[in-house]
């Protein structure tokens, strides 16, 4: 049986609507979540197919389940809570917020294709946030977080063929791509778009299998 994602697979660009949006780099890492509650603090952490306990039993669990990401929960602890918490707790447009879900892509300079070096320095950037069940907008998620380190924007305004084929291209800053978003908080529409010399490099490493690791 398919467990439920606690992050959404995203598609390809073909069905995404004509117009405004924002386009903001694709690291390529890990997917991670982080879990806040207005009522007990940090709460969980997991991957986009499993969560555990924030305590230390669930951390040590994560840890030994996920031994490329192991460090995962301190990292974040280092990074982000204490910055997020001054927003979750004193920002008065986040005070009607019970449960925060904060996804972030962890990620050191030679990561590639879910896989990490070892020894290479990682960060966790937190690229969309999810509010009592429901993600943010993209608008409403830079107008928040804007002076964090969150994933790069880089391009704002109209979607449509041609920048899509300036993305495969390589003509944007990115190595792995970009993902598209639009719409407002519980109607988020999402679409990934990945250069023609990502798929190459892919094809390269995976041979027959490199599909698994594009759109």
């Amino acid at each position: 049986m398919n467990r439920k994602l606690h992050y959404p697979k995203i598609r390809d660009s073909r069905d995404f609507p004509l117009g405004r949006c924002i386009a903001f780099e694709k690291l390529d890492g890990t997917n991670l979540h982080f879990v806040w509650k207005r009522t007990s603090g940090w709460i969980a952490l997991g991957t986009r197919r499993d969560r555990f306990t924030w305590d230390h039993a669930g951390r040590e669990a994560f840890a030994a389940a996920h031994g490329n990401v192991a460090d995962a929960a301190e990292l974040f602890e280092q990074q982000w809570t204490a910055e997020l918490e001054v927003v979750f707790q004193k920002d008065e447009r986040c005070q009607s917020w019970q449960v925060v879900e904060v996804f972030a892509e962890y990620c050191g300079p030679n990561s590639f294709a879910g896989l990490h070096k070892h020894d290479d320095p990682k960060r966790l950037v937190m690229f969309d946030v999810a509010v009592d069940g429901e993600m943010l907008g993209p608008f409403e998620f830079i107008e928040l977080f804007r002076e964090l380190p969150i994933a790069r924007v880089v391009f704002q305004g109209k979607f449509n063929s041609s920048f899509a084929e300036r993305v495969r291209e390589g003509k944007l800053d990115v190595i792995e791509g970009v993902v598209c978003k639009t719409g407002t908080r519980g109607n988020v529409q999402m679409a990934k778009i990945k250069s023609n010399a990502y798929r190459d490099r892919l094809q390269q490493s995976f041979g027959e299998r490199w599909e698994d690791h594009w759109e």
